[in-house]
């Protein structure tokens, strides 16, 4: 029973103040529940304002403010699972440099963008969301953090500029994409801009160092889109793959490979503190996440952090 509901029901007199109390006192508990449960997790604060749940990350400090309808976004991860992409995230750190030009595409509610943003505040960061709703979370955690490195951008990268239909599950805003990928109910049909990434860079900007792209399953697509911009300025490439989500879309990750490998990079994933190079991908594949190094422009980065033997 809520809060709301035991309070009601003692305003109605259906309760003695003792129950009362006590049966409030059993929902109050659950506070000093998590304040002795986070101390094992990636999460330093939970904060209870007026209408508003924000969550404080331990190691780099970011804030949070919680959708109480998304079951997916990175605290409530870090509540369920310890930690939220360390091992990948550590890795990226690791490849970023402060200066750098980053594409945050699929940026969510800001989770990867405000790490950067807090931890090189000299790196200029793009982030695009094309959601709505999504991109409200975001621009909020962006102002909650107060970094001033990060322009937002309300539309998504694909092959082609287009209005396309993202399929948008509240409970699940991080699986929003342009191909239906569960049959959930709830789901909600959203026109939603998309244009190809070389557009934008070569009205917008000048060079670009690192790219993330979490898109779930319009990976390829959004790369076809930069591919006079991934020859030109060869940056670092932290991609999502999937085969599930590809598949809904008619390709498979290995696309993404070959298309890589034909502007000079090799493929790798983060395995603790090295990276591990993947020729391919195959149904055994556990990994989800890869980075994209260009053999030449990238070579000390990979005579350092990769496993060459």
């Amino acid at each position: 029973m809520s809060l709301e509901e035991i309070r009601k029901q003692f305003a109605a007199n259906q309760i003695a103040k003792p129950e009362y109390i006590d049966r409030m006192h059993e929902v109050h508990a659950c506070l000093f529940e998590y304040a002795g449960y986070i101390g094992q997790t990636d999460i330093s604060k939970i904060e209870i304002t007026d209408g508003m749940v924000v969550m404080t990350s331990r190691e780099d400090s970011v804030k949070i403010l919680c959708d109480p309808d998304d079951k997916r976004i990175a605290p409530i991860e870090i509540l369920n699972f310890m930690d939220y992409e360390k091992v990948d995230s550590r890795m990226v750190f690791r490849l970023v440099h402060d200066g750098d030009r980053i594409l945050d595409v699929g940026a969510n509610i800001g989770w990867y963008s405000i790490s950067l943003a807090k931890r090189y505040p000299n790196c200029t960061i793009q982030a695009f969301e094309p959601i709505p709703k999504t991109f409200g979370y975001l621009a909020k955690n962006v102002g909650l953090n107060g970094v001033a490195n990060i322009r937002l951008n309300n539309f998504g990268f694909s092959n082609t500029a287009a209005e396309l239909t993202f399929y948008y599950y509240a409970t699940g805003s991080g699986n929003a994409s342009s191909a239906k990928l569960a049959d959930l109910a709830g789901v909600q049909e959203i026109k939603c801009r998309v244009m190809p990434m070389d557009d934008f860079l070569r009205e917008q900007v000048d060079s670009i160092d690192f790219i993330k792209c979490d898109v779930e399953g319009a990976e390829l697509m959004v790369f076809q889109g930069g591919m006079n911009s991934l020859r030109a300025h060869k940056p670092v490439v932290f991609s999502e793959m999937l085969r599930k989500w590809s598949a809904k879309f008619g390709y498979h990750p290995n696309e993404i490979l070959e298309l890589f490998a034909g502007l000079g990079y090799r493929c790798f994933a983060a395995r603790g503190d090295r990276l591990v190079e993947f020729m391919t991908i195959t149904d055994e594949t556990i990994e989800t996440n890869f980075f994209f190094l260009h053999r030449e422009k990238h070579a000390r980065q990979i005579q350092s952090l990769a496993d060459e033997t």
